[in-house]
């Protein structure tokens, strides 16, 4: 059995999900490349940044480092002591690059438990390419090398620390629980308490890849106790990871065309809500659902509506993105 300090977190623990093999990031590890410094008059936001890449944590690793194809690689080993923020912004895009200088003033206040990376993906663009980025500023957190959506287009000062607590929960549950810059090089964190056991069943069958099975120690701990919010959770979280995962990429394509031409197709319009959820477009999948409720009646209704309850679930009811969801659900059923 998986040890606590180790064991897997459902990707939608972090808000948004993390998908198994959502990006690849093998070719950008492998490649090597000197760093490349920012070239003379032309720094990151803000003016300035980490000088060169990260050391091997302690007090000498700055919090904020720019991402070059130099710096990248040990970013990634970094992330198995702190998680590390990617920032992926654009000089054609000055509200990025203002993001990234928030995003850093908000990391400095989590005192050395992340790390943020800013990246320009005019001079990188392999790296918005690995991360499929489609629109800027998009940030993605790296956590023992795998990376984990949190926004793409912007966010609040608020949604951005209701991600960055998120982040840390499942840093933590990874055994992902240094502090750069305090108590020096892999200071840790008390380790995280241990789950309960039909808990840990889940998360060892979700750690295999068997879905199904963490579903079913959902299930059985919610007959035990109805009361578990973190099964309820949990339970949401494998079923959406467990609908998604046979989707081949021309199926996911094809989902998405017809969700377009047949807007009343219950279906695809679910599918494409789960994808829309689980690819970080949070409140494209919850109004997706919102929205094909509104224009129907009838049974397609009621299960659109429990669907739309599993995905708030998924995101976490506390999201402010939920409860604007829950607002505009009430409008169009009253």
């Amino acid at each position: 059995m998986t040890s606590p300090a180790s064991r897997p977190v459902p990707p939608a623990a972090a808000n948004p999900l993390n998908l198994r093999g959502a990006v690849d990031l093998s070719s950008l590890k492998q490649r090597p490349a000197p760093a490349a410094p920012a070239a003379p008059g032309q720094p990151g936001p803000g003016g300035q940044g980490g000088e060169g890449g990260p050391s091997e944590g302690g007090a000498g690793t700055p919090l904020r480092v720019d991402v070059t194809e130099g710096t990248f690689q040990e970013l990634v080993d970094l992330s198995a002591q702190v998680p590390v923020v990617i920032a992926l912004w654009a000089g054609y895009s000055p509200g990025s690059a203002q993001l990234v200088d928030a995003l850093e003033q908000i990391v400095e206040d989590y005192a050395g438990r992340l790390v943020l990376g800013a990246a320009d993906i005019e001079a990188f663009p392999a790296l918005a390419q690995a991360f499929q980025v489609q629109a800027v500023p998009t940030a993605v957190a790296v956590v023992k090398g795998q990376p984990v959506p949190l926004f793409q287009g912007g966010a609040d000062e608020q949604q951005v620390r209701s991600l960055f607590d998120e982040l840390l929960k499942v840093a933590a549950a990874n055994g992902v629980t240094g502090r750069i810059g305090a108590g020096g090089p892999g200071a840790a964190e008390p380790e995280a308490p241990p789950l309960p056991p039909l808990h840990q069943k889940a998360f060892d069958a979700i750690e295999a890849g068997d879905y199904a099975g963490a579903a079913a120690a959902y299930r059985q701990a919610l007959t035990e106790m109805p009361s578990d919010a973190e099964a309820k959770a949990g339970l949401a979280q494998v079923e959406l990871m467990g609908r998604l995962e046979s989707l081949s990429a021309a199926e996911t394509d094809a989902l998405r065309s017809r969700a377009a031409d047949e807007p009343d197709n219950l279906e695809a319009q679910l599918t494409v809500a789960d994808l829309d959820v689980a690819g970080g477009h949070v409140e494209d999948g919850l109004g997706r659902i919102v929205a094909f409720i509104g224009r129907n009646f009838g049974p397609e209704r009621e299960t659109a509506r429990v669907r739309l309850l599993e995905l708030f679930d998924v995101v976490g009811t506390s999201d402010p993105r939920v409860a604007k969801a829950r607002q505009n659900l009430a409008r169009v059923l009253f």
